[in-house]
């Protein structure tokens, strides 16, 4: 999608050949119509960056309209689309097709008011204990300031959010939990909004809970990929042996065609299946 500036004679509307042009949050705007053909891999690569970007900030949309609401305000952009445009550049990891997120990178607030220090957590019988020094600049106490807690649970993809945990005064908040959500593997978040919602802290990561779990999915890829190189490595033996075998004759036989394409398919297959070991 491109922006347009004005010209001459004034902005286009509507549809000139394969290019639609429109107006988007008071922004003149084109993109292009039909086939694009098959995709690079980088662009497959920036596919799955954003994907995987979208499915971790969607649950947490609440939090971040207030994390990075004040940024938004006066500008075309929404809260969710910095929040998406910022992780998709910092939080992730690896290349495609295994790109994931790093989950100490991700951002779900940003602001000017001093952000959370000396944090910490404990899990409790009842649920999780979250620490922070209340105290900030010189010294000086912020009464009013608010606390907001986020849990994300990878395996669910989903969150539980605390928008009003605390006031920054008292230093540590409980964040109560069933045994079923305080048993699964949890990535954790603090941020500070002044009483009036007028500032906001950057986000801070608090840190992981309960250690890393492989997901029903991520087990399956896994599965996959194994299967695939191991397909993969039968026919590669086969292949190279056929053409040592009597000093390369049965290079131009059916049977070796066939193999030498199994091969290529293969190959390429198994460099764009997600799934394979770190």
């Amino acid at each position: 999608m491109a922006i347009l500036k004005p010209g001459p004679y004034g902005h286009p509307n509507g549809k000139i050949g394969n290019m639609v042009f429109y107006v988007l949050n008071g922004q003149n705007v084109s993109r292009t119509i039909g086939d694009p053909g098959k995709p690079s891999r980088k662009q497959l690569g920036n596919q799955q960056s954003m994907s995987v970007t979208m499915k971790l900030i969607k649950p947490m949309k609440d939090f971040i309209n207030i994390g990075f609401g004040l940024e938004a305000a006066g500008t075309v952009k929404n809260a969710y689309n910095l929040a998406t445009s910022y992780n998709k550049k910092q939080a992730l990891q690896g290349e495609y097709p295994n790109i994931t997120v790093n989950y100490s990178k991700v951002v779900l607030s940003k602001g000017t008011l001093p952000a959370a220090k000396g944090i910490s957590m404990e899990k409790k019988d009842t649920g999780v204990l979250v620490s922070w020094d209340p105290y900030y600049l010189d010294r000086e106490l912020r009464h009013d300031d608010c606390v907001m807690i986020l849990l994300y649970y990878p395996l669910r993809r989903k969150v539980r959010s605390f928008l009003n945990a605390a006031r920054r005064e008292e230093g540590k908040y409980l964040v109560e939990l069933e045994e079923e959500w305080l048993n699964e593997p949890i990535e954790a978040y603090i941020s500070f909004k002044t009483a009036d919602g007028k500032e906001v802290s950057d986000s801070v990561y608090i840190g992981n809970l309960n250690g890393n779990i492989e997901s029903p999915e991520e087990k399956a890829k896994q599965e996959k990929y194994k299967k695939a190189k191991e397909r993969l490595e039968q026919v590669e033996a086969d292949y190279i042996r056929l053409q040592q075998k009597d000093e390369g004759k049965h290079m131009e036989s059916k049977a070796f065609r066939h193999l030498e394409k199994e091969y290529q398919v293969l190959k390429k297959k198994l460099d764009d299946l997600p799934g394979k070991p770190g």
